[in-house]
């Protein structure tokens, strides 16, 4: 398994020794972009990590928030795309179907990228009803590494979020990986 994290605006600086891979927030709704998207992305690549974006999903507007997001997420051959599909600060959260049709929508813009899921086991168990999860299933559960406590196939599980979020991905190899996200 391979070793990774994903960060937000709220990490400055982060390490990239012994990470394979780096998935970065570029967006969130309609009108937040990541104001340290442009260095995050730029320390991941220098380090030789695989890199991914997501887009924190927000109810409604669903085409339009897909659209922001690929207009926003730098686009390079290779790179991850992800939904972190979970509740808003304001504590609602994109249905199902929501979730569902951003992935299919960011599946048609990006036709040559891999597009995951990002979810909690709460939302993967108790909200979600078609176990879509575009090309791959990335979901939280803060348990032992690898061992996420749900029976669906996953791809990356983020395992801890202390002193920041920490992943493993299910590769034998970072060119396995690379290999994978290429299509």
């Amino acid at each position: 398994m391979l070793q990774g994290i994903d960060v937000s605006s709220y990490q400055s600086d982060f390490s990239t020794k012994g990470v394979s891979f780096v998935i970065i927030k570029a967006t969130e709704g309609r009108s937040y972009v990541n104001p340290r998207l442009s260095a995050q992305v730029s320390r991941a690549r220098d380090a030789g990590c695989v890199v991914g974006f997501y887009h924190f999903l927000w109810p409604g507007n669903i085409k339009a928030q897909a659209a922001y997001f690929v207009s926003k997420a730098p686009e390079k051959a290779g790179d991850l795309l992800a939904v972190d599909w979970e509740r808003t600060s304001e504590g609602t959260y994109a249905s199902n179907a929501q979730k569902d049709e951003f992935i299919r929508e960011v599946k048609r813009l990006r036709p040559s990228h891999r597009v995951l899921l990002y979810c909690n086991r709460d939302f993967w168990l108790n909200r979600d009803t078609t176990s879509y999860a575009g090309d791959g299933l990335w979901i939280a559960d803060y348990v032992s590494q690898g061992k996420p406590r749900i029976e669906a196939k996953w791809r990356i599980h983020q395992y801890t979020d202390d002193p920041l979020d920490k992943n493993v991905a299910d590769f034998s190899s970072k060119d396995a990986l690379r290999d994978w996200a290429k299509g």
